[in-house]
């Protein structure tokens, strides 16, 4: 009875240890005021201590949810992710601010940081620094920072925001122009001609004064004379005369042609990567059912490569 008895009360202060032990996690923070918490973040935003105001910024929300600072600090914390390279919470931030206060007198600024942080996360380290063709890449995060923008400009023209991001928006309609030409091109090497067409023709009507405009038109020049269109390859090809007299027109599935590629007959050329699909800024009519879709292609081995295809 008495063994029983002790260890029961060895089992009581163990347990009593444990929970001292591993119960003192919620008093690591001290519990500052909320004025002195927010003066906290914003020193720490001047000094460009990022990663202290969003603890500070994020700590302030869960503590004060209902404070006279919390709105301001939801609005700083967007700002915090976005110079702290967290491009994912800082839209995320964005998007809850624009939810819960749509008639905030600075939700302009909550635009312009979407639309900021979506396009710095366009624009790598390897593009910025590295000839890299930017028409291949997905546009996802281009599309957003131009759906924000043209938020922005649509609503508050007024913006101080609203200069910065209509010169962004100039860059992001090229990117998003060259991108479409890409998969246009991609899908004239396939025989997609219709598809191809219609990618042309939207740059024309949705994206003018861009540099792919010329592209684009001759684009659905190639495609119209695939599908036996004469007039409307005709109508295409004298707007381009009329416009851009000096382009220099070569037929897609012409370019590009070495003497290796000559030599081989093309067995040992890479096949393009497929683009990533894209519905592009506005709604694009749909493409024709009766299109022959573009059959997948088996990946050729090493062995049918350098016998140039002869015993496939």
């Amino acid at each position: 009875m008495r063994l029983s008895k002790a260890f029961g009360i060895a089992a009581l202060c163990l347990a009593i240890t444990g929970c001292s032990i591993f119960g003192g996690d919620d008093n690591d923070q001290p519990d500052l005021p909320e004025q002195q918490m927010y003066e906290e973040a914003l020193e720490a935003l001047e000094t460009g201590n990022y990663p202290l105001a969003v603890e500070r910024l994020q700590l302030l929300e869960a503590r004060y949810p209902f404070g006279r600072y919390s709105e301001q600090a939801q609005l700083e914390l967007i700002y915090a992710y976005y110079q702290n390279h967290e491009p994912e919470a800082a839209r995320s931030a964005a998007d809850r601010f624009i939810r819960l206060h749509p008639n905030h007198h600075n939700i302009d600024y909550a635009y312009y940081l979407k639309g900021l942080t979506a396009f710095e996360q366009d624009r790598s380290f390897f593009t910025r620094y590295l000839p890299i063709d930017e028409s291949s890449r997905d546009p996802g995060a281009a599309l957003t920072s131009f759906e924000s923008f043209s938020t922005l400009l649509e609503r508050y023209p007024d913006s101080p925001y609203a200069p910065d991001a209509q010169k962004r928006m100039v860059h992001l309609k090229n990117r998003l122009a060259a991108y479409e030409i890409h998969v246009a091109r991609y899908y004239i090497k396939r025989g997609a001609f219709v598809a191809a067409a219609n990618r042309g023709r939207y740059v024309v009507e949705n994206l003018p004064r861009t540099p792919a405009i010329p592209d684009a038109l001759a684009v659905m020049i190639e495609s119209y004379e695939a599908l036996n269109m004469p007039q409307l390859a005709a109508s295409a090809r004298a707007v381009l005369s009329a416009n851009y007299p000096d382009y220099q027109y070569q037929p897609i599935g012409e370019e590009n042609k070495t003497l290796w590629d000559a030599a081989t007959f093309n067995l040992l050329d890479d096949e393009p990567e497929a683009p990533a699909p894209s519905d592009g800024i506005f709604k694009r009519e749909p493409q024709s059912r009766t299109e022959p879709a573009a059959q997948p292609e088996q990946e050729r081995s090493l062995f049918s490569k350098a016998t140039f295809g002869i015993f496939d």
